[in-house]
């Protein structure tokens, strides 16, 4: 692949940027079970000993995600780039106060995000029309509610994504190249923010769950979270 190719030949300017679940991570049905395999962290880590920089940019907490991905050299991160907010304290705990009055069994805080997960409900049709009622008065108290791959998410409406976060990595580090591999909706602001740089890879990992429009928008399409480690292997 030219792209690779082209971002592989200077890697001290280059930056390699992965979100965690669905790419690193196979999706599993209780999130706080995500494991990234043991082959996957040898590649990370010695893509971190070549490369600028190698970040994983996750919806999950940052801390989480350095779990989850066991690899702490990395650079982390988390909560669709709005841990690097200055209103992040505040909107922590007004997104508490909302979810104390939530009953929804599987609700994942992260502290500055929420995500409500349908993917073991039994009846998918009628946990999607409680939550969409849930989604109403999050937008109600002035939070964002978005779908992503059976989950909704509630975040803070602030100016911050994962476009911004990957803006902020290669412009604190000045870097014009890089990579971005991402599996869901969220992940298309982090395709934008690789326009206008020298050399920009967009990775979209496909599945029947993730958005077209990544596909679509993507320079290069795995077919599955499985061949992740291959394209690793090219860098």
């Amino acid at each position: 692949m030219k792209l690779l190719a082209r971002l592989a030949e200077e890697p001290s300017r280059a930056a390699i940027l992965l979100d965690v679940d669905g790419v690193l991570a196979p999706i599993v049905p209780r999130p706080e079970d995500a494991r990234v395999p043991d082959e996957l962290r040898d590649e990370l880590r010695r893509l971190c000993a070549r490369y600028a920089l190698v970040a994983c940019v996750s919806g999950r907490a940052g801390d989480d995600a350095r779990s989850i991905v066991g690899v702490p050299e990395l650079t982390y991160v988390g909560n669709h780039g709005l841990e690097l907010e200055p209103a992040a304290e505040e909107w922590t705990a007004r997104l508490e106060s909302f979810l104390a009055a939530v009953d929804w069994p599987r609700t994942e805080n992260k502290g500055l995000t929420a995500s409500l997960h349908y993917r073991d409900a039994p009846d998918e049709a009628a946990a999607r029309r409680e939550l969409d009622e849930i989604a109403e008065r999050a937008r109600a108290a002035g939070l964002f509610a978005r779908y992503g791959r059976k989950v909704l998410e509630l975040v803070p409406p602030l100016e911050a994504s994962k476009g911004t976060a990957v803006r902020h990595l290669l412009e604190t580090r000045g870097l014009q190249r890089g990579l971005y591999a991402g599996d869901d909706t969220t992940d298309l602001d982090a395709f934008a923010a690789l326009e206008g740089l020298e050399v920009g890879v967009r990775v979209a990992v496909a599945s029947p769950e993730g958005p077209h429009a990544l596909r679509e928008r993507a320079d290069i399409v795995l077919r599955s979270q499985h061949e992740v480690v291959g394209l690793l292997r090219e860098l």
